[in-house]
């Protein structure tokens, strides 16, 4: 297969060498601790963990192709064959930055395994050759197979890009004709349960230049909620089920209109944005200003009216999905880490489809809070709900918070999320950075190196301390004499006395959509300087936010803070924040030297009974605040983002 190349989307992957001291840092945990764990995890290897089994399923696969019958059950979720996808594009990402010889072997010897458990036909998928062979595509609804060969695709292109390896691409390609076949040539109707295929496609598309793979992503977007009882249509011709999903709930699968007719973001929020990113990226290639416009407004119901301060978003544990306007729970908070990262997805493919700062805002929001928390600070534990409350006790024991685990588990029975945060961090260049001729777009501030060698010739150095320190130093190191480019550097929207010097002189800012554009050409002696605002805020919520009502929390720079028992004699329930109080700055030791804040406040003690007629007594008293992404990393205790305000 001819060498083919990503077009702006994965811009930064190759050419941006992180070297920071925080995002930086979690790269370098990705690569030396968190892909050998997960490998061990999806190998059964840690003890006290959940099961994986997702490679013994390929295995299992495998024999069942070359023999007929094998010795081994399926065991896992029907899309366990995911979690083996998105830890080879993780370890691809890996390989590109660190190469590792060793590693590369296991990768490639799981490539092997992968192929022989392919079927002639191309079809792919363990469940169904191992478990239900004689079922596969009459379920598309809850069975997975367009989301696993989804995955699949994108790990594909992603090692045949950073290793230049392409039998993983090769597999993929035949699964996808397969598809192809199946869904276009011959017409058989459907379109997936789970989104993920769509924006896959589009890579595999970019990457190989096969405009089938195009028209194919284009199908399942165009056909989806055209026929809004397909999958009632599918549960009648055929009777089996995964998990008992009501087919009836069109929301959830987000079939109950056409996509272009989708005003509010509903449904299962993991495979909402999937479909939000598949449709953004269809937008852009077709130039379709319809589905572009329904891109914006399903953005904007979502970051307006249905996600947490975090970044989070998914209000529910029923169907892991938004629910309505202005409903965000703290303490039953779905926010799962996938969720997060889909958003993520969505606002990079809406920075192709326009530069404005509310993407890319979002986007480090949900970075640096909901994704960041996900992941135990040592590599070795995740969380799949991220609650903005916490009570043990409660949390993760009562039946309606059993979803909202206090502490972080070692590995999950569902584990979608922790390789899915892997393959964030270790590919993050490509959020961080774009360019449209010779523009370079700077959208996430990260300590590194940037190689431009398409229209623009050097490399732009960043030096900064971010999240924690508030400059930003853009140096240049063009191949000749100058680079004539244009820089555009985001303004985020959180910081209020931005400043931008031009070798050490004040440079007049005049944002467009939230980017200040720098048109010069830069020499070796240039150097933009970004001051950033990281004053500590208070941040407010709407008064149609029931669950916050009277409360306030607090905000320095992208990163959201939250009480935790541990600093505040383990009771978090009892704290108020004093109105005008002050505020200062402290670093916490134990967590790593990061920087917490002390806020002035109230702790409230009340006799033992339930209710009383006597006033509660309140003293003043010192509110210790960390970093959200920091919380439950330092044992069981309680935990709380959103506190009440009094004067």
């Amino acid at each position: 297969m001819k060498e083919k190349h990503f077009e702006k989307e994965s811009f930064g992957l190759k050419e941006f060498s992180l070297d920071d001291s925080f995002i930086g840092n979690y790269e370098k945990l990705i690569r030396q601790v968190v892909i050998p764990y997960q490998e061990k995890a999806l190998r059964d290897e840690i003890e006290d963990a959940e099961k994986s089994h997702a490679i013994d399923n390929f295995r299992a696969a495998a024999a069942m192709i070359e023999t007929g019958k094998c010795e081994e059950e399926f065991y896992g979720m029907v899309f366990q064959d995911s979690d083996v996808a998105k830890w080879l594009e993780a370890a691809a990402y890996s390989l590109l930055k660190a190469p590792d010889p060793e590693l590369e072997t296991r990768c490639d010897e799981m490539i092997d395994l992968i192929g022989r458990a392919q079927h002639k036909d191309g079809y792919l998928n363990t469940y169904f050759t191992v478990k239900s062979p004689e079922k596969r595509w009459t379920n598309l609804e809850e069975a997975h197979e367009l989301y696993c060969a989804g995955h699949m695709i994108e790990a594909a292109v992603a090692y045949a890009e950073c290793t230049g390896k392409e039998k993983l691409l090769e597999i993929m390609c035949r699964m996808s004709d397969h598809i192809y076949q199946r869904f276009v040539i011959d017409q058989v109707e459907g379109y997936p349960g789970h989104p993920e295929v769509e924006l896959a496609l589009m890579r595999l598309y970019r990457y190989t230049d096969n405009h089938k793979y195009k028209e194919l992503a284009e199908h399942f977007v165009n056909c989806r909620g055209v026929d809004r009882d397909f999958y009632v249509k599918e549960s009648e011709k055929y009777p089996w089920t995964v998990w008992g999903n009501d087919c009836e709930d069109r929301e959830y699968t987000q079939c109950h209109v056409p996509v272009r007719e989708q005003k509010k973001a509903v449904g299962h929020a993991v495979r909402a944005v999937y479909l939000y990113s598949g449709m953004a990226d269809v937008a852009k290639e077709s130039k379709d200003q319809e589905l572009m416009d329904a891109c914006r407004v399903l953005w904007d119901n979502i970051t307006q009216q249905r996600m947490y301060v975090t970044g989070a978003i998914g209000s529910a544990y029923e169907g892991e999905a938004f629910t309505t306007d202005y409903h965000l729970p703290n303490d039953t908070a779905y926010a799962e880490t996938c969720a997060s990262i889909g958003l993520i997805f969505f606002a990079r493919r809406m920075l192709d489809l326009e530069k404005n700062r509310k993407y890319s805002d979002i986007m480090e929001r949900a970075l640096y809070n909901c994704v960041l928390a996900g992941m135990q600070m040592d590599g070795r534990k995740f969380f799949y709900v991220n609650p903005l409350e916490v009570i043990p006790g409660i949390s993760g024991e009562v039946k309606t918070h059993k979803h909202a685990l206090p502490q972080r588990p070692k590995w999950f029975a569902c584990a979608c999320c922790p390789p899915n945060v892997a393959r964030l961090l270790t590919s993050i260049g490509k959020y961080a950075w774009s360019q449209e001729g010779k523009t370079v777009y700077s959208h996430l501030f990260l300590g590194g190196t940037l190689q431009i060698n398409e229209q623009v010739r050097g490399k732009i150095k960043v030096v900064t301390n971010y999240p924690y320190d508030d400059k930003v130093q853009y140096q240049f190191i063009p191949d000749e004499l100058a680079m004539e480019m244009q820089l555009a550097i985001r303004i985020p929207s959180w910081s209020k006395g931005t400043q931008i010097l031009l070798n050490g002189e004040k440079f007049e800012l005049s944002p467009i959509d939230g980017y200040v554009y720098i048109n010069r050409a830069f020499t070796k002696d240039d150097v933009i300087t970004l001051a950033l605002d990281l004053s500590v805020r208070k941040i407010f919520p709407s008064e149609k936010l029931n669950a916050d009502s009277g409360k306030v929390t607090f905000s320095r720079g992208p990163l959201i803070y939250c009480a935790e028992g541990v600093d505040n004699d383990g009771d978090v329930l009892a704290l108020s924040v004093k109105e005008e109080g002050n505020v200062s700055e402290v670093i916490v030791n134990e967590l790593g030297n990061v920087l917490g804040i002390d806020v002035e406040g109230y702790k409230t003690s009340v006799d033992d009974e339930l209710y009383t007629y006597d006033r509660p007594i309140q003293k003043e008293t010192t509110i210790r605040m960390i970093p959200y992404y920091t919380w439950g990393n330092r044992g069981l205790n309680q935990m709380r983002v959103w506190i009440p305000e009094k004067k």
